[in-house]
């Protein structure tokens, strides 16, 4: 098996015809439908199913694609290593919006200045919208709050953060709860039903709240953090959130009380294709997010935040 089969049958894939991918890749038409000939027998299994619409991958064809993208990566990585002299590479890094705002610049900073020769796309976005990205091999990286994830993937808990009922001096004032500021911290059946923005049903915030044991009233779904705390700060309303969701709001005149008795607690985890299918640009990336969660922690930057050995 050759890089070029790989290539080849990749392009088809993507072209949806053998004569596109030809003109694509500047070879004859017959030539490549010989490659993947050749390619199909090495394998003993069909990888295309062609019709006169043009060609579609089998199921089998299909598991082949996600590799073959593998390893034509791999290859161009280790071409760009060989050319240089220090680390090269490219890594695609999902956060969450909470988890970006403590972490992605530190993260983007130690990055650059370790390694300026990775190239470093940084995506943010839902929890679940991640894990739909990881699946598709969009991301190398990313960091989620759910274990239930494809067996497959690489999962490792980094962080545990407590969870804040967020709201203005008004809101506080209007539901008598000043005399919680002095304490710092509300119990859980306090927030029972107070008006609240919070993420929508598919959230994995809103679904941890929601294992709690008491009647909750929401009153805006919003799944913008940035709209969110934009909410919270000009309307009379709260929202439930972790310590890194007010890092960039405390200009806002927010209150911030730890929920409390019983706290109610969110894991971020870190998950990534498996260890040996990862390239060098991607495991100095994994090592640099750990790197920032242990400082944070250590300078007491995150709010709430322990770390999980």
């Amino acid at each position: 098996m050759e890089l070029r089969q790989l290539q080849s049958f990749v392009t088809i894939v993507e072209q949806g015809s053998i004569g596109k991918a030809a003109q694509k890749l500047d070879v004859g038409t017959s030539a490549l439908s010989q490659q993947i000939s050749k390619l199909e027998s090495e394998l003993s299994t069909r990888l295309l199913q062609r019709s006169a619409l043009g060609v579609t991958p089998t199921p089998a064809g299909l598991a082949f694609l996600k590799q073959a993208q593998l390893v034509l990566r791999h290859a161009s990585q280790a071409v760009e290593a060989a050319q240089s002299s220090r680390l090269v590479g490219y890594v695609s890094v999902g956060f969450p919006p909470s988890t970006a705002s403590i972490l992605a610049v530190p993260f983007i900073k130690i990055m650059a200045e370790r390694y300026p020769d990775i190239k470093v796309h940084l995506v943010e976005s839902l929890s679940g919208n991640l894990v739909q990205l990881i699946n598709s091999r969009q991301l190398d990286i990313a960091i989620i709050f759910s274990q239930d994830i494809d067996k497959n993937w690489f999962l490792q808990p980094l962080v545990s953060e407590s969870m804040f009922l967020i709201a203005n001096d008004d809101f506080l004032k209007i539901y008598h709860l000043e005399d919680y500021l002095k304490l710092g911290s509300i119990p859980l059946k306090a927030l029972a039903k107070l008006p609240l923005a919070l993420p929508s049903t598919n959230h994995g915030l809103r679904k941890l709240v929601e294992q709690q044991q008491i009647e909750l009233n929401v009153t805006y779904e919003i799944d913008g953090l940035s709209l969110l705390m934009n909410t919270v700060s000009n309307l009379c309303v709260a929202t439930i959130q972790p310590g890194s969701a007010f890092i960039n709001h405390r200009h806002q005149h927010l209150n911030f009380l730890k929920v409390v008795d019983p706290s109610i607690d969110r894991t971020n985890y870190l998950i990534s294709f498996p260890e040996d299918e990862l390239s060098p640009a991607s495991l100095a990336a994994k090592a640099v997010i750990r790197s920032c969660i242990h400082d944070l922690i250590e300078q007491q930057a995150w709010p709430s935040a322990k770390k999980v050995e």
